[in-house]
């Protein structure tokens, strides 16, 4: 492989914004030439990137790719060609498919599949249930990023709910546990009460956010962090969605926790007076609140409370969708489209795009501990992205690429735009075409 030069860009990296260039040679990123530092030898290839930032690939650590079991709405593939068109480089796929990744078996057969069809940096998480915390020493610390842990039902099937199980979960695994926390008695409790209400008619999907209310997701992410610190597991707090969860949070550096958190793209941009539009179409769990929650959120993002910003992508087919608060699936593809919906919330003011690279692409490497991405830095990946803003142009079905084939975001203008995005070096998102018959590496951790 030759050397290219992607020159004259705006890189943002480590918390600055510096005007630059970068080569990339042998996968690597050989050379960042900033404050006048002279190319060291030519190059074989010049992008030419002025007027564009490059940033760190964004590394999501919860997508739901669907693979495998459930390829009718979305597989490895059509996800990742997705992911790199949103300038996501690596990704880390749930483990509620089909079969369940919740054995070694399981976990073998779905790196499987990853390696033969995923176009993006990869891994997977070991799925929690309440009697095999036995198998995590057979864990591959260095190869599994973590072990999901559903402390409130969702789609699969997968709650934990046993309070001696999860004591055994936190107090024997040697990996991160992603937690997705709901209270699920409450829930049920809160179901119990509309169907009272409204006997025979469907639960209207306005309800959804009181059934799985933001009382439901502090006293699950309590009892988490309870356990976490008793036992000393690392915690990661996955789609904070409520106000009053970020009490339970401290902001200290993320390097310096055991317990982070992460704040889902969907949570930071649509609030419950979006149902009224959207539907179903932002029906998730935990489900989107109100205003206020969002906005707590949003500054806990600034304030260093929350330390990452994820998607939880998570695509059904529009007919999965249909009906109300109880029966239409919950879930959304998002991974498309957000790093360009966090630059507009730069254009707002809301965010720093320095702050969205350090929660897209610097927390999820340091929490994880990814060997060398991340971050612009000499000797790591070649994991980047150039992005525009330019001329605004519109979601549209002709742009989608999920399986799935839609997106909430349809009819929404950006005047951010993902210019390229290179895998290890290689260039395989340019403009709008694809190179589909890469495939990424497995993602490494220390």
């Amino acid at each position: 492989m030759g050397r290219t030069l992607i020159h004259n860009a705006t890189i943002v990296n480590g918390g600055e914004s510096v005007q630059g260039s970068v080569v990339i040679e042998n996968k690597r990123i050989a050379e960042v030439l900033t404050n006048g530092k002279p190319l060291s030898r030519p190059c074989d290839e010049i992008i030419d990137a002025t007027g564009c930032y490059l940033l760190p690939g964004i590394i999501d650590d919860h997508v739901h790719f669907r693979d495998p079991g459930l390829t009718h709405k979305a597989d490895f593939l059509t996800e990742s060609r997705a992911a790199v068109a949103g300038g996501v480089t690596s990704i880390m796929d749930m483990p509620n498919t089909s079969p369940l990744t919740t054995t070694l078996d399981a976990l073998e057969e779905k790196f499987d599949l990853m390696n033969r069809k995923c176009i993006v940096n990869h891994s997977c998480y070991f799925g929690a249930t309440n009697s095999n915390y036995t198998e995590f020493s057979k864990l591959d610390e260095h190869r599994v990023c973590g072990i999901k842990l559903f402390m409130g039902s969702s789609t699969g099937n997968m709650l934990v709910d046993r309070k001696q199980s999860l004591e055994k979960i936190f107090g024997s695994a040697p990996l991160l546990i992603a937690a997705h926390c709901e209270n699920q008695d409450l829930i049920k409790k809160n179901i119990a009460h509309y169907k009272e209400i409204y006997q025979d008619e469907e639960i209207p999907l306005e309800k959804h956010p009181y059934i799985r209310s933001a009382q439901a997701c502090y006293d699950s992410s309590h009892l988490a962090v309870n356990l976490a610190t008793e036992s000393g597991a690392r915690l990661h707090i996955l789609h904070i969605s409520t106000a009053k969860e970020i009490e339970l949070l401290t902001n200290a550096a993320t390097p310096q926790k055991r317990i982070t958190a992460e704040a889902c793209v969907s949570h930071l941009l649509f609030s419950s007076t979006d149902y009224k539009t959207l539907g179903t179409r932002i029906k998730c769990n935990p489900a989107i609140k109100v205003k206020k929650n969002r906005l707590a959120l949003q500054n806990a993002v600034n304030e260093g409370y929350i330390d990452v910003i994820a998607t939880d992508h998570a695509p059904h087919l529009l007919s999965e969708k249909e009906g109300g608060a109880l029966k239409a699936a919950s879930g959304m593809p998002m991974i498309q489209f957000s790093l360009v919906s966090m630059l507009e919330l730069v254009d707002k003011n809301i965010f720093s795009i320095e702050t969205v690279v350090g929660k897209m692409c610097h927390a999820p490497a340091q929490i994880y501990r990814i060997n060398n991405r991340g971050y612009i830095q000499e000797n790591f990946q070649a994991d980047l992205v150039l992005v525009r803003r330019g001329e605004p142009w519109t979601v549209s079905r002709d742009n989608i690429l999920s399986k799935c084939a839609w997106s909430p975001l349809e009819g929404h203008s950006f005047n951010w735009k993902v210019e390229k995005t290179f895998v290890n070096g290689q260039l395989i998102y340019n403009d709008g075409q694809i190179n589909d018959t890469y495939r990424g590496e497995e993602l490494r951790f220390n």
